[in-house]
């Protein structure tokens, strides 16, 4: 790969309808030159918009023919982590197509298991998490680790309250939350309190075949 310059800044993109996933598309030719020649593309999209964007770039397969990602954002918290320069533009419109296709409180759930860590490597990984959420669990309105031990303890049914007596009035419902996602790996986030099941993730996507009705490209950068 050859050495780029550095880029210090690309065009805003709060014009643009941002889409799941935003990529400043630059002309690869005219950067190595010393000129900035890009426009953003907001995913998911069509084969047309791709090529009406590659044209207005200036990338005509004669003259300049390669083409990088300067730039790149997602409304998605935690996604444009995974992307780069060189990133597939077809996984990349794959994901955004999955992505569109969740609930609101899908996408709490998925931001919030992107930022446990250990569960997301790449964009392939990013693609499975859609198809994976039921491996995660959200208690929804428990904010903290008081309200976590506190809805393990009375509102679970793992405990008979009744046999505690009044043992319950000394318990420490924070520090036992605390101990809980120590040993969950969990995190809490604006929709309440999210951890692993434990349940086995399943690899829909093998992280090379992008299924033809995601494509918009044929002919990627390698």
């Amino acid at each position: 790969m050859q050495t780029l310059p550095n880029v210090t800044s690309c065009p805003e993109s709060t014009d643009v309808d941002s889409g799941m996933i935003s990529v400043f598309i630059t002309n690869l030719g005219k950067y190595n030159e010393g000129e900035l020649v890009g426009e953003w593309l907001a995913l998911p999209t069509t084969p047309e918009n791709v090529t009406q964007c590659l044209e207005r770039i200036g990338i005509d397969g004669i003259s300049y023919e390669e083409f990088f990602l300067t730039d790149y954002e997602s409304s998605i918290s935690g996604v444009s982590e995974y992307i780069s320069e060189y990133s597939n533009l077809n996984e990349l419109n794959y994901l955004a197509s999955k992505l569109e296709e969740m609930s609101n409180n899908d996408i709490e759930i998925y931001e919030a298991v992107i930022d446990i860590g250990g569960h997301v490597q790449s964009v392939a990984d990013l693609i499975n998490l859609v198809d994976n959420l039921d491996c995660f669990q959200c208690l929804w309105n428990v904010n903290d680790e008081y309200d976590l031990g506190y809805y393990w303890i009375e509102e679970s049914g793992g405990y008979n309250l009744k046999e505690l007596g009044n043992l319950v009035n000394y318990f420490d419902y924070e520090k036992y939350g605390h101990d809980i996602v120590l040993e969950q790996g969990g995190t809490f986030c604006s929709c309440g309190y999210v951890y692993h099941t434990g349940e086995r993730s399943v690899e829909y996507y093998d992280g090379e075949d992008v299924p033809d009705e995601y494509y918009v490209l044929n002919n990627l950068n390698d």
